[in-house]
């Protein structure tokens, strides 16, 4: 699989940049705010986590960079 990979949660709440099998940053929306945080993980219910999100199980969905980047740059 190729890097980095880009989803979101259903509500739109939370987009995600995976940049690697055990890396993602993620964009939270609080209020009307947005914030970034990088994870680097390593314990395997996180590492679970991210497969989730690559293969869009549960409430991810996949999205394009331009979405996430949008997001980024406002920041």
């Amino acid at each position: 699989m190729d890097f980095p990979q880009f989803r979101k949660l259903e509500n739109g709440k939370s987009l995600y940049q995976i940049t690697g099998p055990n890396q993602f940053t993620e964009l939270q929306q609080i209020g009307s705010k947005w914030f970034a945080y990088a994870f680097e993980v390593q314990q395997f219910p996180d590492l679970l986590r991210i497969q989730d999100m690559l293969q869009a199980n549960h409430s991810f969905v996949v999205i394009e960079a331009a979405e996430y980047h949008a997001i980024f740059a406002q920041l």
